[in-house]
């Protein structure tokens, strides 16, 4: 099974890889190598190491595992659903489109310049999604077992 799932994750780098070809030949650079190093690198080796990080469990240990994650985060859908709650409430009035002027500028020098928060918001999203890996395939010490 683990050698099917390895095959997965080496197709999906080279589907990937393919991708980027294409973005470059329809004259998007930038996107082509975001596409080749996030999608065919990052994301395959984030893969690549959960799949080395895993092994078989019994039915027993994945039952016990279950309730254990249920115990420790059932609040965690009241806590989204609040802050979701709140989010709604509150009017940001942030505008989203950029001024006409800048329009014909670089990409680059409008992501690094001008859109600061959607860069804080992807570094955000990676940092959640690195702390949930952290959080949900921690093992147990010895003696909590």
């Amino acid at each position: 099974m683990a050698t099917r799932l390895i095959r997965a994750v080496v197709g999906l780098a080279l589907t990937s890889a393919v991708l980027s070809i294409i973005i470059f030949r329809l004259s998007s650079p930038l996107a082509a190598v975001f596409e080749l190093s996030v999608c065919s690198g990052l994301i395959s080796v984030i893969f690549l190491t959960t799949i080395s990080f895993t092994e078989r469990v019994s039915q027993e240990r994945l039952a016990s595992r279950k309730a254990e994650r249920f115990g420790r985060f059932w609040l965690l859908p009241f806590i989204i659903v609040i802050c979701g709650a709140i989010l709604s409430v509150i009017k940001f009035r942030i505008d989203f489109s950029l001024p006409r002027a800048i329009i014909d500028t670089d990409v680059r020098n409008i992501i690094w310049h001008l859109r600061h928060a959607d860069l804080l918001g992807q570094v955000l999203i990676l940092l959640a999604g690195a702390f949930a890996v952290v959080i949900l395939f921690k093992e147990p010490k010895k003696d909590e077992r």
